[in-house]
This record gives C-alpha cells, structure tokens and sequence, in this order.
C-alpha cells in the first residue's frame, strides 16, 4: 500500500487518475468517489486521507460523471446471498439486515444460492455487475478467492454463517461446535446412549463443525461410534424424513436424536410421528424452527440468533462502506439451549 511519502505521482503529460488516488490514500475506488462527491456514510479520517492524496496527486475529478451522479442521486446499494430464502433462519437475517438498510437509506437485493457452489460463483458476479456497494452472503464454495479482485475495486463483502476461504473478510458465525456439543452433552445426562447424529452436507463447513461437535462430547463421555449412527448429505425434508424412517425402524433403533439443521429436523417430526414415537424418542435440533414450542412434545433446540447475526452483519458492512480498513475479523455468536419437552424424554428401553 502506498503512503503519503511515498505517492505514485503522475508524469507531467498525464491527468492523475482515481485509482492513483486510491492506492495513494489505502481505500477502494467506491470511497475516493464517494468522498470526491460529498456522498455520506464515509468518515472524518478516511475523508481527510482521500482528501491529502488528491492534493499531493494534484488530482482533477471528472466534471461530466459528477454531474451524471448528482442527477442519478444513487443510493448505497447492499446484495444478501444467502442458502435459501425459505430457510426460516434466513428469512429472520434478512428482516434484519433489511432494518438496517432502510436506517442508511440502502437497498437491498436478496438471491438464493440453493447451497449450490456451480450456481453461485454465477450469481455472484451478476450481482457484481450491478456495481453493488458490498455483498452479504453465505457461501457453500470451497475457496471464495474469486471475490479478491472485485474488492481490490472496493466492493465490500461480508460473510454469515459460514466463514470465506481464500479472501480476507469480516465473517459473522454461530458458535456451532460448543452448540452441538451441548446438544450432546443435554441428551447423555438424560440417560441416552444411543445416540443418532442427523446433518446436512459434510462439505458445508457449518455441518462439519456440527458433526466435529457432537460426535466430540459423544466420544469424550465414552460411548462407542457403533452406537452413534451418523447420517449426512440431508439437506432438506423430505431425504430427512426417509433418512429417520429408515434408522428408527432398525433392530437396536436409537434413543435419541440430534437434528442439526432446521429442515431436517421438520423431516425428523413428521418421521417420528408417522411412527408414532415422538413421545418416546428424544430430539434436539439445532436451530430453532416456526411453531416448534407449540408441537406436543415441544421441541428442545440449540437456538442460533440470527437477529444477532444480521444485525452485526449490517453494522460491519455499513462500518465498511463508511471507510473502516481495519483487519478483517470473525465474530462467533453463542447459542442457546432452549429447554422445551422433546430433549428430555428419558431413554424407554
């Protein structure tokens, strides 16, 4: 990064350029423009930085694209990719990111990824096209470094759930291991043994932490893996459903099970009822679910907080927007047990 004392400084026969200006002052193309056109949301520090390097370049804005921008009166404008707009997880984020746009005066345009990683590089950069000031999103790729070059141009990007590989970011996580473990740990002091582990895909790296977690505590209290099924790749409902129908209906079926995902526990409830041992089979998801305390028994769950989530997602993008350069972080939101019937169902055998 370039510093005042040391500026690329045009030649004599050459305008200086925006993007000198940039590498000048350390910010992205977005904030020197945004600063060159008194936009907002930009602050004092990095202004006075933008400011001196454009002085030191000698450095003339263009006079036609500002008169384009003031007409235009662009808005800050925020994308929010995320795995499934149907997710009841995410439909909570979404609320609250859109909260936070709207107290900026933001737009935000919101797409499903299906957890595809083909389909989302695809949506991504047509997102990008869009000259969006930042992106939030949760990834299911397993390098996210095609983005580098999009935020060396200054776009933002700030990722939820499931933390970036390949590119330096804030990321906004749940605390999925220590969940999961908890999960363990609250069934085997209700006197199961036998243990199912049900999860989404192994590749999605809050799964496998989930997995990690769980699996874990499990071997930690002693109990053997033969007697903890693990079934994975259940990414929604109805492979659940046929997944418990299968385990419950084995010689040595298990005592309890550990959903971890929200859609697979609904597959989970309805199998357990067609069978009708929902009052006899413990279960604890991780993820809270629409309606799950009104369910008899109600069901006793590992409770993200996605309006944690989304509001510090929010706030990091803003921050980002507004010139914050500090050193990408990730934030880890704990959960919360939340007791409710079905996890304490003891052991009928």
């Amino acid at each position: 990064m370039a510093t005042m004392s040391d500026p690329e400084r045009p030649d004599s026969s050459h305008r200086a350029t925006m993007k000198q200006v940039a590498t000048l002052a350390g910010v992205g193309l977005k904030t020197v423009s945004r600063v060159i056109n008194d936009e907002p949301y930009v602050s004092q520090e990095i202004t006075g930085r933008v400011r001196a390097a454009a002085e030191q370049l000698d450095y003339l804005p263009n006079p036609h694209a500002g008169v384009l921008r003031s007409k235009a009166k662009r808005h800050l404008t925020i994308g929010l990719l995320v795995g499934s707009v149907d997710n009841p997880f995410v439909g909570a984020l979404h609320r609250v990111i859109e909260e936070a746009a709207h107290e900026h005066d933001a737009a935000v345009f919101a797409s499903s990824l299906d957890d595809d990683p083909h389909r989302e590089r695809g949506i991504v950069q047509a997102f990008l096209r869009r000259r969006l000031d930042g992106l939030i999103l949760t990834t299911v790729t397993p390098n996210q470094s095609y983005l580098v070059p999009e935020q060396r141009h200054g776009t933002q990007f700030v990722f939820v759930d499931r933390p970036p590989t390949g590119v330096e970011a804030d990321a906004i996580i749940s605390d999925n291991a220590e969940g999961a473990a908890a999960a363990a740990r609250h069934l085997i002091a209700h006197g199961h043994r036998r243990l199912a582990y049900l999860g989404d895909r192994h590749e999605i790296k809050t799964a496998a932490l989930r997995r990690e977690g769980f699996l874990g505590e499990v071997s930690r209290e002693g109990i053997l893996a033969a007697d903890t099924p693990v079934v994975e790749g259940l990414h929604d409902e109805e492979s659940s459903y046929r997944a418990v129908l299968e385990i419950m209906r084995r010689p040595e079926p298990p005592t309890a099970l550990f959903t971890a995902q929200n859609l697979v526990t609904i597959g989970a409830i309805r199998a357990l009822r067609d069978l009708g041992v929902q009052r006899s089979t413990a279960l604890v998801s991780f993820d809270d679910i629409p309606l799950s305390g009104l369910l008899d028994p109600a069901i006793t769950v590992i409770a993200q907080h996605p309006d944690r989530i989304g509001a510090l997602a929010a706030k990091r993008m803003f921050d980002r927007i507004a010139g914050d350069d500090s050193p990408a972080r990730e934030f880890v939101v704990p959960t919360t047990l939340i007791v409710r019937g079905s996890g304490e169902i003891p052991p009928h055998d």
